[in-house]
């Protein structure tokens, strides 16, 4: 009888828990959105060398979205090929409200009672309550602009399990195919500004999630690759210095009229597609050699004690800071849109950290750790 011939697996990443890098890439995205927010309401934004530069800050979100993609995509991958289990569909979605809605309600709450020129309609309290803004028109109010993208994010969250059971059948064996796959849809999601979309009047369909879904599959292509065996990708993209210099060409290239006009002009359908394009390659390129490189390699910045402690309070800063940024005009006696960029900025930053920090404290801990103590 014949012995049966064994073949010898390819190298397999192991499948990592923790990143901690991942926790120090989100404080700097967090910051970046502040500088971007600050360059805008100081006029910065429309100088003629740097203006550019400061407003595409805002590709700060397509880190964001790439996060939340690798981190919620990876158990689904990993399960594809027989390395773990994805979360029960309810234990999912309560996590994640838990995790977004207690401090993200207490904003909402405090910013429609107090700051002034929010409006106080039940059409704007509603849809700042069940992050609907996206959908219906002038409910993004003085204080919570920035919550365009959390609404989107929140679309992201209730998709995926939905993803997750399209692709059920490219498992084991025919797992090599769901790269391909989610390629294929992030760049059919390019053509989604150029589709017609009849909208209510202030509403913008380029906003929706399927507009940003390339920055999420960014993440989910990763998390996809950090799961299987090693690849060309996995040495070629997990070098810093070369992921850094793909970073660079594509933050470079937004910051001109490719990706679209300075300030709030409404990019052309292919300008937007640029930009969605050079976010997308951004957010894989710098997140890429943290989660395909050897696990062993430390990232000195990222992992920094502060860096990771800014990283736990990344949520509060984003959720916070345009409230944080309105009193500070009053306070120091400035007008809006008439310089003082620097001092703006650091002040903003300065207050941003300890009241994320308390709000991390008094609001986001204790829920995940009601969270636990339900679970168990």
């Amino acid at each position: 009888m014949s012995t049966p011939t064994v073949s010898v697996p390819r190298e397999v990443v192991p499948l990592r828990g923790f990143i901690p890098s991942l926790e120090g890439m989100r404080a700097f995205a967090s910051i970046g959105i502040i500088v971007t927010h600050v360059a805008f309401q100081t006029g910065a934004a429309n100088s003629a060398v740097l203006g550019r530069i400061w407003g595409r800050f805002d590709l700060a979100v397509a880190l964001f979205f790439a996060l939340s993609g690798f981190l919620l995509w990876r158990p689904h991958a990993a399960h594809a090929r027989g390395l773990g289990q994805a979360q029960p569909i309810l234990r999912y979605f309560w996590s994640r409200a838990v995790r977004i809605l207690p401090a993200y309600w207490v904003v909402v709450a405090l910013v429609l009672l107090f700051l002034p020129n929010t409006g106080s309609s039940w059409r704007v309290w509603a849809a700042n309550l069940s992050l609907t803004q996206v959908f219906v028109p002038l409910t993004l109010t003085e204080g919570m602009t920035q919550m365009w993208s959390l609404s989107v994010e929140v679309a992201f969250y209730l998709v995926l399990p939905l993803i997750a059971v399209s692709m059920l059948g490219l498992r084991g064996d025919r797992a090599r195919f769901r790269r391909p796959v989610l390629f294929v849809v992030a760049l059919a999601s390019l053509s989604w500004a150029f589709i017609p979309v009849s909208t209510p009047d202030a509403i913008h369909h380029d906003n929706w999630l399927p507009g940003y879904f390339a920055w999420f599959a960014a993440g989910m292509l990763l998390a996809e690759y950090s799961t299987s065996s090693r690849t060309w990708m996995h040495r070629v993209m997990g070098h810093r210095v070369f992921a850094a210099s793909i970073a660079v060409v594509a933050f470079a290239l937004s910051a001109t009229p490719l990706a679209g006009p300075e300030g709030l002009v409404r990019p052309e359908p292919w300008q937007f597609a640029v930009k969605v394009t050079l976010g997308a390659i951004l957010a894989f390129a710098m997140l890429s050699p943290l989660v395909l490189a050897d696990e062993g390699r430390k990232h000195r910045v990222l992992e920094h004690p502060v860096t990771l402690a800014l990283g736990r309070w990344s949520y509060g800063i984003f959720i916070w800071h345009l409230v944080v940024l309105a009193m500070v005009f009053p306070v120091f006696g400035l007008i809006p849109f008439s310089g003082h960029f620097l001092l703006v900025l650091v002040v903003t930053v300065g207050l941003s950290i300890p009241v994320a920090a308390a709000s991390y404290a008094l609001i986001e801990e204790p829920a995940r750790r009601a969270l636990r103590t339900r679970a168990r």
